[in-house]
């Protein structure tokens, strides 16, 4: 039997990568590799220090960035 996520364990795990180094995948294919700064209830996002990646290539650095939340294909802890 396969666990299915609760609200309760998805907050959980967004509390505890909080401050945490992570990968944000978009939905358009780029990937942010950053600091997790904050995440709200609508899955917006603030990264610290995230690079914009696109495949295996480093586009741009940011030493702030803001995501919204619709663009969010996933978030892993890194």
């Amino acid at each position: 039997m396969s666990a299915v996520p609760t609200s309760a364990s998805t907050s959980n795990f967004l509390s505890d990568i909080t401050n945490s180094s992570v990968i944000v995948k978009l939905n358009n294919g780029f990937e942010y590799h950053g600091v997790l700064s904050s995440i709200d209830g609508f899955m917006n996002i603030v990264l610290e220090n995230s690079i914009e990646m696109v495949g295996s290539k480093e586009i741009r650095k940011y030493n702030e960035l803001f995501v919204r939340g619709n663009n969010v294909m996933y978030i892993a802890s890194q």
